[in-house]
């Protein structure tokens, strides 16, 4: 991931339909143009994205070998950053990958614990920054099935996973970072070659020779929703439009605004924060569930459940979605705290997912005792804070109130309420159902209809 101090958030015009790619050895023509995708096609091919609200974002490379610790020390920030804040060099850094063999992964599992936690959608990183591939590419032998000891593609049994399971995949690439391919270094946040002598080259040739078919290989060779660039620092236009053609190779597919060259992509992507209001085009958190994307075996900063059911709460009440990370370990396991918050997640998603899939943002001002989310004819109160006085008083008016329901493990529980032209007055139960918070369900019809 980048620094989320340094990123700027990239607007252009669209998500776009392209025509037209470049082979592998050359580039796509400068001046090719993509055509903006009309409001009903991209609403289109949005839709599932827009209706699932909460995916699982997996960072998982040769970085978990170190785990955060290189030369005996600790090297502070992210883990998957080890290579370049520990300024260790290409070929060292490369013998991690023997140390890489992750017997105990379990595609299935993975995807299974998604679902269970209620994620609709999974993206995982296919090449991070350290420029290892988690499946057989061609224009490298720095991949899993020639650099490791484990030999076999990981995003595939994925794939395989997610089309038996119900679930979106997703892939995130590096574009226009990379620590191992000779001109790849140069897009880094320190100006000039690198650290080391082997990150000499041309940035513009790593593009031609590394990112272009890789980008081809992800997009041709695998069944896959969304792709997620990231850390556009040196892409311009030019440069953006040479890899913007490919996205013609999976139609629909949905894409963030991290490519670079003023392209807004089809949604922006705060990161390890949540706006303060919503936004006016369709936007991801990423968050992490402790302190770093790729494992460290030393961050035990857990966030808690309750933190991160609220913080998704707090996310689809003002039309965003939540891209929630985890980072297994390089033996193929996603780290227990994960797990078992993520399970406490799902438990609360299984009782009050309604409130949350394809929802839509609050049309009121956040009340303190919580946050509401919306569908047509249904307003979704979320309460963080039980009301002490035994009535919540919620702003509908010119509405004709067909039921309020409290959302709870042994089902919807029915509650009396009051109703003038200005608001309405819900009678609670006095003990609170579920502090994390309980949701209190009320449809209407206009009171036209």
């Amino acid at each position: 991931m980048l620094r989320t101090t340094a990123f700027l958030a990239i607007l252009g015009i669209g998500c776009f339909v392209l025509t037209g790619f470049a082979t592998a050895a050359e580039k796509a023509p400068a001046a090719q143009e993509a055509t903006p995708q009309s409001d009903a096609a991209k609403a289109a091919d949005m839709e599932w994205w827009r209706d699932a609200r909460f995916g699982m974002f997996i960072h998982w490379g040769v970085y978990s070998v170190p785990a955060g610790t290189y030369q005996g020390k600790k090297i502070p920030w992210i883990g998957e950053w080890i290579m370049l804040r520990g300024k260790i060099p290409v070929g060292e850094y490369k013998k991690y990958a023997k140390d890489f063999n992750p017997v105990k992964y379990d595609a299935d599992a993975w995807v299974r614990l998604a679902k269970e936690a209620g994620m609709k959608y999974i993206v995982i990183t296919s090449k991070h920054h350290d420029g290892f591939a988690l499946y057989d590419s061609k224009v490298t032998d720095w991949d899993v099935v020639d650099a490791t000891p484990y030999g076999k593609d990981l995003l595939r049994p994925l794939e395989e996973a997610c089309k038996k399971h119900g679930m979106k995949l997703g892939f995130y690439y590096s574009q226009a970072q990379d620590w191992t391919h000779p001109g790849g270094a140069k897009s880094g946040y320190e100006e000039g070659t690198g650290w080391d002598k082997a990150h000499d080259g041309d940035f513009d040739e790593y593009l031609d020779k590394i990112a272009i078919p890789q980008v081809r290989e992800i997009l041709g060779g695998y069944d896959i929703d969304v792709l997620w660039w990231d850390t556009p620092r040196w892409m311009n236009k030019e440069r953006a439009d040479r890899l913007l053609p490919l996205l013609d190779l999976r139609p629909g597919i949905v894409w963030n605004n991290r490519l670079g060259g003023d392209y807004k992509g089809c949604f922006t992507t705060p990161e390890q924060r949540i706006p303060d209001t919503g936004l006016d085009y369709d936007w991801e958190t990423c968050m992490t569930l402790n302190q770093t994307w790729g494992y460290k075996s030393f961050d035990h900063a857990w966030k808690t459940p309750e933190t991160l059911i609220r913080n998704l709460v707090d996310i689809a009440s003002k039309g965003g979605n939540f891209l929630l990370n985890v980072g297994p370990t390089k033996e193929g396991e996603i780290p227990s705290p994960s797990i078992k918050s993520l399970k406490e997640i799902g438990a609360w998603m299984k009782v009050n997912g309604e409130s949350i899939y394809g929802t839509t943002a609050s049309p009121f001002e956040k009340p303190q005792w919580g946050r509401y989310t919306k569908k047509p004819g249904i307003l979704y109160a979320h309460v963080f804070e039980w009301p002490a006085i035994g009535t919540l008083e919620i702003p509908l008016k010119d509405v004709t109130i067909k039921s309020v329901r409290l959302l709870t493990t042994d089902g919807p529980v029915a509650l009396k309420y009051e109703q003038n032209k200005d608001r309405l007055k819900v009678h609670v139960t006095e003990k609170c159902p579920d502090p994390i918070p309980s949701v209190v369900v009320i449809e209407y019809a206009d009171a036209a209809q």
